[in-house]
């Protein structure tokens, strides 16, 4: 999850510094039109035993969806995992796509799958923008289940204390590099995603387990008492019963 950090920082630098060199350029990924109609990519997951992971961001993303159906915004679903495919199919959300199988190992070839078909309808107006929702990896005990906007793509700006900035030349031309980088730039942050989410996952998990086995062991030793004392109860009525038994013949 790490190491692909740094190429979604690198792209982001060279987005800015083509934008910096093309500034008013258009691009179909950086256009901004009224939203009739939204598409809701939802990465959960294909197994369960992960505690609520998977519930979290379904009831994140449900929460969304429903705001938007309020405003007469009409949504499409891309659910990522099997969890996510069976809640909303089995409520009647119209799935435009499901990836199954994509979030125990997530690779680049899913990512860009993923990618590809959220930038092909944007391009072609079927929907006006695209929301994510995953969990972001914290730390192994904290993952927060966020949502982005992530179509259109908001062009990064240089901050102030960037330093000073640099002239470029560009060649091929900034607006032919544009075309090239914002596609990789989209494919690179679902690829995060993923990623993120897949770290979220194992370690919820892993929590999840480790929380019913320590539940189980307590069990166990609470169930093992109990036996002790019914099999000590069992022979000290016994061993009454064969004293009362050979005083009786005593008499």
């Amino acid at each position: 999850m790490l190491a692909s950090q740094p190429y979604t920082r690198k792209l982001i630098e060279v987005i800015e510094n083509v934008g910096a060199a093309g500034a008013g350029m258009s691009h179909s990924l950086l256009e901004r039109r009224d939203v009739k109609t939204v598409g809701v990519l939802i990465v959960s997951s294909d197994r369960g035993m992960a505690g609520a992971y998977a519930s979290n961001i379904i009831r994140l993303a449900e929460t969304r969806i429903v705001e938007l159906q309020k405003a007469n915004v009409d949504v499409l679903v891309y659910a990522v995992g099997k969890k996510a495919q069976s809640y909303f199919r089995y409520r009647g959300y119209r799935i435009e796509q499901a990836y199954l199988g994509v979030t125990d190992t997530p690779g680049y070839g899913d990512a860009r799958a993923i990618a590809n078909t959220a930038m092909a309808a944007y391009a072609e107006g079927r929907i006006d923008s695209l929301e994510t929702f995953y969990t972001e990896y914290q730390t192994a005990m904290r993952q927060v289940p966020v949502s982005r906007e992530m179509l259109p793509i908001t062009p990064p700006e240089r901050a102030e204390g960037d330093g000073p900035s640099v002239s470029y030349e560009f060649e091929p031309s900034p607006e032919e590099i544009l075309d090239r980088l914002l596609p990789r730039y989209v494919e690179a942050s679902v690829f995060n995603m993923l990623l993120e989410a897949s770290a979220s996952e194992h370690s919820a998990r892993r929590r999840a387990m480790k929380a019913a086995t320590d539940n189980a062991d307590e069990l166990i030793r609470a169930l093992t008492i109990q036996a002790n004392r019914a099999r000590q109860a069992e022979i000290t009525t016994a061993i009454t019963e064969i004293v009362g038994g050979a005083e009786a013949l005593a008499e």
